[in-house]
Parts: C-alpha cells; structure tokens; sequence
C-alpha cells in the first residue's frame, strides 16, 4: 500500500487542492483509494461532499492513524493520501512517520520557500523521501517563469529534491473542486489535466524506485 503524504507549514500551498485531483485521477484509472483530512480546516472533506459519490472514500482526521491505515491495507486500499494540517504539530509528524513519500506544495514566492524548510527538517529527521511540487505557479512562456526559476535555484541551493514539472494556476483547477470533481474529470483536454497526469506518472515512478531501494535493503539485511 503506498501512502503519500501532502505537507507543508504554509496555509494556502495546495495541500488540499493536489490531494483531491489526485484522488480524483486515481478513482477514475479505478485504483482502489483512501482520502485521509487530517486538516481541522475539512478542505477535503468539504470537496469531498459536494463529490457525493462513493468511488473515493474518505477518513477525517488523524486519531488512531495506525489503525485506519491497518484497516486500509485489509481492504485493498492501494493508495492513500494524507492532507495535513498548515503547523507543526505532532499529527503531522505522525502522519509523516506513517509515510512512503511526503509531497511538500509550495507557491513560488519568499514566504513559501522559507515555510517548506520546517517540513523538509521534518522528513529528513524521520528519514522519509519527501520532493517539493511548485503549485500555484505563473504559466510557462517557453521556459520557467521568473519566480518558478528562482523558487527552483533556492530549492537546489538547499539540496531538495523538486519535481522537474508545476501546477499553473488555472481557473479549470478551482472550477471542477466547486463541482466536486477533479481536473481530469471536469476538463479532460486541460493544461491543468495534462499537468495533474504528469505529477501523478512522476509519483507513480518515485514509489516504485522506493519501493525497489526497500526490497534491496531487506535483500542485503
């Protein structure tokens, strides 16, 4: 079972908004998934029942983690994901701890290359594979915006792993969260679907080179 956890200290960095199309990109290829709010502020959950369906289950909150997520792997579930409160909280570590990957948004911008430090110190103290995915990000015009350059040099500066692709800001990503569905099912032919499918194959990639690093350590133990 593959957990992917969504963290970052900084409100606003899209925990919520990549979990929900990533949910929504999964249930549609039919993989069995389980969306996790830990996040008192019920994004997810507020998305989710507007959703009323029942092709991605949802667990809110954070209580008993090991539990739901022993309950998980009884019934099939192949993916999780896990939205996280915007602190540093012991429910996020725990959530953290709990990890196979922690996928860290971050906007391109001062405030949000500083916050992803708190997170990152996190995951490398627990020891867990985490990357920075740039959210919210100005369009491409040929190449990387300014602010995406510069998000991506202080990201490199710091050795943080980030994903070679971004989320653009596009109104087709808030518009199908109002009608409770995700982006590549709201606007199939979008940049923003495009997008979400590119970050969903990267993912796809990073679990299986975790998962093949795992067997070769219980290999060699």
């Amino acid at each position: 079972m593959n957990i992917l956890v969504f963290a970052s200290r900084k409100g606003g960095s899209g925990k919520s908004t990549l979990a929900a199309h990533l949910g929504s990109y999964m249930a549609e290829q039919s993989r069995p998934t389980l969306l996790i709010d830990g996040d008192p502020q019920g994004s997810l959950a507020l998305w989710h029942q507007v959703r009323d369906a029942r092709d991605l289950p949802l667990y809110v909150g954070t209580k008993n983690l090991a539990a739901t997520l022993a309950k998980a792997r009884r019934d099939g579930v192949e993916w999780v994901l896990i939205d996280t409160p915007p602190n540093a909280e012991a429910a996020v570590a725990e959530a953290i701890r709990h990890a196979n990957l922690v996928v860290i948004p971050m906007r391109p911008g001062l405030f949000d290359v500083d916050a992803v430090q708190a997170t990152i110190q996190v995951c490398r103290e627990l020891k867990k594979p985490y990357a920075v995915v740039i959210n919210a990000a100005p369009a491409k015009n040929g190449s990387d915006d300014p602010m995406v350059k510069d998000a991506r040099g202080a990201m490199q500066a710091l050795d943080v792993p980030t994903w070679a692709g971004q989320i653009t800001h596009s109104p087709d990503l808030s518009l199908s969260l109002a009608h409770g569905t995700g982006v590549n099912e709201f606007s199939s032919k979008s940049s923003g679907s495009e997008e979400i499918g590119k970050l969903w194959r990267a993912l796809a990639r990073s679990f299986e080179a975790i998962e093949g690093m795992t067997g070769k350590h219980a290999q060699s133990a």
